[in-house]
């Protein structure tokens, strides 16, 4: 999977920013989303990083 398919909030943050990936941010709690034209849709909220982590990878392939 290229590099700029996806985002992890302080640990994989491709530059130039991407116009359109799929997230992990911890902030508030794990939660996984897609960045799409300028607008962040959270997809799932997880209880730990395992689990969103899980989900990303899913989301990916």
């Amino acid at each position: 999977m290229p590099p700029t398919h996806y985002w992890i909030e302080g640990v994989h943050e491709p530059s130039p920013t991407p116009a359109d990936f799929l997230c992990e941010d911890p902030r508030g709690g794990w939660e996984t989303g897609a960045y799409e034209r300028g607008t962040h849709e959270t997809i799932a909220r997880h209880l730990t990083e395992d689990a969103a982590c899980a989900h990303l990878w899913q989301l990916l392939n």
